[in-house]
């Protein structure tokens, strides 16, 4: 895929107000730790994550995403009226029906003429979204797109601690599914996409990318709901194999579509699973690990907010400068990878 007149007017991140280091997990995890003798210190120590943050409030997956969403219409001086297409992308909703981004459209103020839908693909749905965006703006569809997700990890991570506390048939092997779960986080985030003649001069231009997808790894990571709990288990072993198989298949692909090789990106953007998968990626993709740009260890795993996310904090802070040529290289359970080429 290739994109040749879409642009990124803004994108910005939302962060929650609370911190839950690993070792607060830990401490509300004493009782099965006792029993199973299990390691203080071993969740930071095998993920890299030291803290996520997650909201003081219940906070729905819509008001996360507007809350992002209103500061991205704000910097890129967009009227809520000349959005023309609202995607809610998280894994996270409010509801089955209607789409979580009917209550995005109300909170944000969009107006009547703009198409709304949600986009769902585990913790790929952001960037499916941009690519979304991104072909009905070439096909002059629409103008502007607000793309957006926000996710809410707290509930997962409570039912978890519930379910590892209250179950005492839990043995050190069959708790390694849930491990998975004390790496989420919470978080939103928001672009406004749209054609480059009515953007800033400068703004981060979209300029292609590739996807591999592999199906037979469907049941890796499943999530799901258990009456008013969210529910999650992961043979994380066997989805760091194929994932490693997945991203190198599309890295291929990529380097054909664009024209770059492991030498051109200034900076690289990764869905943030912890350091082991940051590693092993970088090491399968033969790409220089000082280009990483890691958020993992203070926001920890936050679906399809955590590339685009750190993408948005790596240019605030000045870590990404216009200019630099950035690789978002996203991937979600089901498997499939999707990753993107920018120009900033």
């Amino acid at each position: 895929m290739r994109f040749s007149r879409v642009v990124l007017a803004s994108l910005e991140a939302e962060l929650p107000d609370e911190v839950w280091s690993s070792d607060l997990l830990e401490q509300k995890l004493a009782p099965v730790y006792e029993r199973l003798k299990l390691p203080a210190g071993r969740l930071e120590l095998m993920t890299g994550i030291r803290e996520r943050r997650f909201w003081s409030r219940p906070v729905r997956p819509s008001e996360a995403s507007a809350m992002a969403g209103r500061k991205a219409l704000a910097k890129a001086g967009v009227a809520p009226g000349d959005i023309d297409a609202l995607m809610h992308c998280g894994v996270c909703r409010d509801r089955l029906e209607p789409s979580t981004a009917a209550y995005v459209h109300g909170f944000t103020g969009l107006g009547p003429d703009c198409q709304i839908f949600d986009v769902s693909n585990a913790c790929l749905g952001f960037l499916n979204g941009l690519v979304l965006a991104a072909s009905m703006i070439e096909a002059g569809v629409i103008r502007r797109a607000l793309v957006c997700s926000g996710e809410n990890g707290r509930p997962l991570i409570e039912g978890t601690l519930a379910k590892l506390n209250g179950d005492t048939s839990l043995t050190r092997n069959s708790i390694k599914p849930f491990f998975a779960n004390l790496t989420i986080g919470a978080g939103a985030v928001a672009a406004v996409v749209c054609r480059d003649d009515l953007a800033p001069s400068g703004s981060p231009r979209l300029l292609g990318g590739a996807v591999e997808t592999d199906s037979s790894a469907n049941t890796l990571c499943e999530g799901d709901t258990a009456g008013d709990v969210l529910a999650m288990q992961t043979d994380s072993e066997a989805l760091l194999a194929a994932g490693m198989g997945v991203a190198s298949r599309c890295w291929r692909k990529f380097k054909a579509e664009t024209g770059w090789d492991e030498s051109t990106p200034d900076r690289i953007v990764t869905h943030q699973v912890g350091r082991r998968h940051s590693t092993e990626l970088f090491k399968a993709l033969a790409l220089d690990p000082a280009k990483d740009r890691a958020s993992f260890d203070t926001l920890g795993n936050v679906g399809s907010v955590s590339c685009p996310a750190t993408f948005a904090l790596a240019r605030d802070s000045g870590e990404i400068r216009p200019g630099h040529k950035v690789a978002l290289l996203g991937i979600g359970s089901g498997l499939s990878s999707l990753m993107l080429a920018v120009q900033a």
